[in-house]
C-alpha cells in the first residue's frame, strides 16, 4: 500500500510540474532566459570558443524532467543564429525503464553547419533517434570544452541541474517549433 501511495504521489508531483510549464511563455520572456543561459554556459572552461565554431544553438534554459519508471521532460527555447532568435521549440518526450527522480536543468544544442539546421528547422516534430542523432558531449569539472572536436552534426550539452535524475539520454525527444504570444 505504501509503495502504491509514493507512486501516485509522484505521479501527481511531476502531472503538476509538467502543468505549470504547460503554458507558453512571451518571446520576449524565453529570450531573457535564454540570455542567462547562455551566459552560464559560457563561464564554462572553453565554452564561448565551441560555440563560436557553432553555425546555431538551441539554447532550453529550463528543462523539468521527472520520473518513477514512466517519466518525462519539458521544456521552451529559441534558436540562435549569430545571436538571433530565428525560431522557437518545445522540447517533450516520454519514457519508460529505469529513471527516479525530479530534476529542472538547461540545455544547449550545437549545430556544426546551415545544413544540419536547415534539416532540424525542415521537420514537423524533429525526433532524436528517427531523424537524426545527438552526441551527448562529455565533458566536467577542469575538463576544456573547446577541446571537443565538433565532428557530429549536433551536440548537447545539459548543464545547470538542479535536483536530482538517473536517466540522461534524448532517445525519442521530440522538438517542436512553436509561436509565443
Amino acid at each position: 500500500m505504501t509503495k502504491k501511495l509514493t507512486f501516485l504521489g509522484l505521479i501527481a508531483a511531476l502531472t503538476i510540474a509538467f502543468s505549470s510549464y504547460a503554458m507558453a511563455e512571451a518571446a520576449p520572456v524565453i529570450d531573457a532566459k535564454v540570455d542567462v543561459a547562455l551566459k552560464e554556459f559560457k563561464k564554462e572552461k572553453g565554452a564561448a570558443e565551441f560555440l563560436e565554431k557553432a553555425y546555431a544553438v538551441l539554447v532550453f534554459p529550463s528543462v523539468v524532467k521527472g520520473g518513477f519508471g514512466i517519466g518525462g521532460q519539458y521544456g521552451e527555447g529559441a534558436v540562435r543564429v549569430d545571436g538571433n532568435t530565428t525560431a522557437y521549440y518545445k522540447i517533450t518526450s516520454a519514457s519508460f525503464g529505469f529513471q527516479l527522480g525530479l530534476q529542472k536543468t538547461s540545455y544547449i544544442f550545437a549545430f556544426k553547419d546551415k545544413d544540419v539546421l536547415d534539416n532540424f528547422m525542415r521537420s514537423n516534430g524533429w525526433e532524436a533517434g528517427v531523424d537524426g542523432s545527438i552526441a551527448v558531449a562529455k565533458w566536467g569539472a577542469g575538463k576544456n570544452i573547446s577541446s571537443i572536436s565538433f565532428e557530429k552534426p549536433i551536440y548537447a550539452f545539459a548543464f545547470g541541474a538542479k535536483g536530482l535524475m538517473y536517466n540522461l539520454t534524448f532517445e525519442g525527444t521530440k522538438f517542436s517549433k512553436f509561436n509565443p504570444e
